[in-house]
């Protein structure tokens, strides 16, 4: 059977259920034989899961909502059940998750649900076109997994710019042998908000693919170049160092962020004018509140579901101890605060002292970010812009921690090495991985090719001047030697950062920058296990 002819019949009998071998389907005589997303080989992982029989049945209803945002803004977005973030999903290590989808979203638009950071059978992860159809408006698709790894993860779609829209919830994994201890848990999930305020993702999108080229960076915007400071158009050229307005077809920067800087970063903080940054789906001038006692350890799941903004997140007047991150232990380190960027989760433990206090996510290099409280006892509020010292203090990120001992992947040698080089800049916005967007339409033309029982090591190389936080589906993996056990991990400009991970759940894997904008502009390629 031809390549041409086997596509046509996959996609004929797939239909709603969506989940066969589509990434395989367009390969070539001369293309090596890929795991197919519904094979034997991913059936088989599945099984050596076991599980412990017990389901969780769930329906998310993705539809038009009206969102209250609190302090008198509401907005029309689109959101599981009309809420955001969506109602928690909780449920224990080795339980069989049952969720249906239901698309009630408007016209013809077509969605998926990406559960991110779990690592799940292959023709359940939620990327159309390369392990399922995306489910058409007006019908529903049954995700069905077994979720064996304890930890704090959440879920979105992975349809264009959908993740910068109100879909998305938590997804707790609870471990029945848990050996942290504490009092209370609190799941805080941060999040930049664009969507029926200053326009929509798709606007968004639109505008920063014009690129700096094609920005009225001048006029009556009184933006100038030294937002951007050059830093992230390193595919320039020399003769582009100073553009001036465009006279035709030139547009004024209604979202593209100009001014956005960060030492933590590298440089170049973010690419887009976000009116609102919330947690827990609330604002700064009217937030959420959680209710507490003095002295009592509460552990906090902290979710970055933004989409372009890393946060700095620290709790005024106390110190976070952190526990895990992206659902895996660590050796506990104390600090003031914490650097999180779009997909990476973080737990922590802290002892709550007595009195209203603010837990404030600054976004980075933006000069803005969310609030919540904690309010233990009497006390006033503080202002909504309220930036606690913490937030100076002693600040952690993910490179600086180390794997706890019972989860550090065994001395092993190294099987096969990838260069993921990171390439593209905003003159052009072309963000793409070695230089080739992703092309959703042939999402096996380049593939990174791995095979069951290897240790495989990606050198991510980012060749441009902006950070990139990369994350890969259906695994995780070590940073360096000892470091910590990730899904997400960021990529600072102009650096190499290796990471390991062993072959254990075949089939074909997104990789890709989870700032939704690069990702669908091209950063993105396949993690696929040859047959």
């Amino acid at each position: 059977m031809n390549s041409i002819n086997r596509r046509s019949v996959l996609l004929a009998g797939l239909g709603a259920a969506g989940a066969g071998a589509l990434a395989a389907c367009s390969t070539t005589s001369t293309a090596p034989a890929l795991v197919s997303p519904s094979g034997s080989a991913v059936a088989a992982a599945e099984k050596k899961r076991g599980g412990t029989g017990s389901e969780h049945k769930i329906t998310l209803t993705a539809a038009p909502a009206r969102l209250d945002l609190g302090g008198g803004v509401r907005t029309k977005t689109w959101a599981f059940e009309g809420r955001t973030p969506g109602r928690e999903v909780r449920l224990s290590t080795g339980d069989t998750l049952v969720a249906e989808l239901s698309n009630q979203l408007p016209g013809k638009t077509t969605t998926s649900i990406h559960w991110h950071g779990i690592a799940l059978r292959n023709d359940m992860d939620g990327v159309p076109s390369a392990t399922q159809t995306a489910v058409r408006a007006g019908s529903t698709f049954t995700y069905r997994f077994i979720a064996d790894a304890p930890g704090t993860y959440f879920f979105h779609p992975h349809v264009g710019v959908q993740l910068d829209r109100g879909l998305y919830a938590p997804l707790i994994v609870e471990d029945p042998r848990e050996p942290l201890a504490y009092d209370d848990e609190w799941v805080v999930v941060l999040d930049d908000w664009v969507d029926g305020v200053t326009g929509t993702p798709d606007e968004v999108f639109a505008e920063l693919r014009q690129g700096m080229g094609g920005m009225d960076m001048g006029g009556a915007s009184g933006s100038g170049m030294e937002g951007h400071d050059m830093h992230s158009m390193g595919d320039m050229g020399e003769d582009a160092a100073s553009p001036s307005p465009s006279s035709s077809g030139g547009m004024s920067s209604r979202f593209m962020l100009m001014g956005a800087e960060s030492d933590l970063l590298g440089g170049d903080a973010g690419d887009v004018k976000y009116p609102h940054h919330l947690v827990n789906g609330r604002i700064p001038a009217d937030p959420h509140v959680y209710t507490g006692k003095p002295g009592r350890k509460v552990r906090l799941r902290i979710i970055n579901a933004g989409s372009d903004t890393a946060y700095r997140v620290a709790l005024g007047s106390h110190r976070l101890t952190i526990t895990h991150t992206d659902g895996y232990p660590v050796q506990h380190q104390q600090v003031d605060a914490l650097l999180i960027g779009m997909g990476e989760r973080y737990d922590v433990l802290v002892t709550l002292g007595d009195g209203v206090f603010p837990l404030v996510a600054a976004a980075e290099g933006k000069n803005a970010g969310g609030l919540a409280l904690v309010r233990t006892g009497s006390g006033r509020a503080p202002s909504a812009s309220v930036r606690p010292k913490e937030l100076s203090g002693l600040i952690m990120t993910a490179s600086q921690l180390r794997a706890a001992d019972d989860v550090r992947l065994k001395s092993a040698r190294t099987d096969v090495t990838h260069q993921i080089k990171l390439t593209g800049g905003m003159m052009h916005y072309n963000w793409a991985i070695n230089g080739k967007p992703f092309d959703m339409a042939h999402p096996d033309a380049n593939p990174i090719l791995v095979e069951e029982g290897q240790r495989v090591r990606l050198d991510f190389v980012n060749d441009t001047t902006m950070w990139h936080p990369m994350h890969l589906h259906g695994h995780t993996y070590q940073l360096g030697d000892s470091g910590p056990r990730k899904d997400t991990t960021i990529v600072l400009p102009k650096k190499k950062l290796s990471v390991f991970f062993d072959g254990d759940n075949p089939g074909q894997w997104m990789l890709h920058c989870h700032n939704a904008y690069h990702g669908e502009a091209g950063m993105m390629g396949i993690v696929a296990y040859q047959a």
